[in-house]
C-alpha cells in the first residue's frame, strides 16, 4: 500500500502518537486525513478533517464510519492506561481498559472493514506495545489489554486476508508522550514511531517492532517463564537505575 494519496483515519489524534500519525500522513502525501478525538475541539493540526469519536460507543463508531466511507487506512491509536493491578485494583478500571484498548479497536475494525473492502482492501494499523508480552506491578490491566489486542490483531488479520486488507501490529516500548512523562529514560519520538509504522504498511509488514526495547522483549519469548521474568526484572531495573 502507498501512503501517498491514501485516505486515513486516526483515532486519538488530538495529541501524542495520534497527532504524530496524522501529521506524518499529511507530510507523506495522504489525500485526506480524518483526525478523531472524544473532544474534537482539542485537535489543532491544520489540514485534517476533524470528527468526534468515542471508540467505546458503538453509536459513535458507526457515525464516524458513515461520515468517512472513503477510508483506505485505519490507524487504531486511541488507548488508556489506568495504572490498575488485576487482583487488588478496581475491576471497573480493568473493564474500562478492556472496553477501550481491545473492544474499542475491534469495534472500529468491524465497522470499517466493509469500507476498506469496497476501497480496494487498504490497511489497518493497531498500535500495541511491548507490554503485549510482559506485565509489571501497577500495570496489570494494561498488560492484559495489550496482550488481548495482540491476539485480536492476529485474528482479524486472518479474517480480513480474503478481502485484501493488511493488518499491521505496531509494538513499542516507550514513546515521548504525556503517558510516559514520568519515566526519565530513552523514548522513541512520536514522529519516528509513526514513520516506522507507515514504512511497515508500505512494505506490507504484518508486524513492526519500532524500537530496540520491543525487539529485545520479543526476542525473550522463547525463554521459560521464570527465565523470561528474571530477564525482564533485570531490564526494568536497568531502566530505573
Amino acid at each position: 500500500m502507498d501512503i501517498n494519496n491514501s485516505v486515513a483515519l486516526v483515532t486519538g489524534a488530538n495529541r501524542g502518537l495520534g497527532r504524530a500519525f496524522a501529521q506524518r500522513l499529511l507530510e507523506r502525501g495522504a489525500r485526506k486525513v480524518y483526525a478523531t478525538a472524544r473532544r474534537p475541539e482539542t485537535v489543532d493540526l491544520p489540514g485534517v478533517e476533524v470528527l468526534p469519536l468515542d471508540i467505546t460507543s458503538a453509536t459513535s463508531v458507526r457515525a464516524v464510519a458513515e461520515a468517512a466511507p472513503d477510508v483506505t487506512l485505519l490507524v487504531n491509536n486511541a488507548g488508556i492506561q489506568t495504572g490498575t493491578d488485576l487482583v487488588t485494583g478496581s475491576l471497573e478500571a480493568v473493564r474500562h481498559e478492556v472496553e477501550t484498548n481491545v473492544l474499542g479497536h475491534l469495534t472500529m475494525i468491524r465497522e470499517f472493514a466493509p469500507a476498506l473492502a469496497r476501497n480496494g482492501g487498504g490497511a489497518i494499523v493497531n498500535v500495541l506495545s511491548a507490554m503485549s508480552w510482559f506485565g509489571t506491578r501497577g500495570a496489570g490491566a494494561y498488560h492484559l489489554t495489550k496482550a488481548a489486542a495482540w491476539a485480536m490483531t492476529n485474528g482479524v488479520r486472518l479474517e480480513l486476508a480474503e478481502q485484501g486488507t493488511l493488518v499491521t501490529a505496531v509494538h513499542l516500548g516507550l514513546a515521548d508522550t504525556d503517558m510516559s512523562a514520568g519515566w526519565p529514560v530513552d523514548k522513541i519520538a512520536p514522529s519516528d514511531l509513526a514513520d516506522a509504522a507507515l514504512d511497515g504498511v508500505e512494505a506490507g509488514a504484518a508486524e513492526v517492532l519500532a524500537d530496540q526495547w520491543s525487539r529485545d522483549v520479543k526476542s525473550r519469548l522463547t525463554l521459560k517463564p521464570e527465565e523470561f521474568n528474571a530477564a525482564m526484572d533485570r531490564a526494568l531495573a536497568a531502566l530505573a537505575a
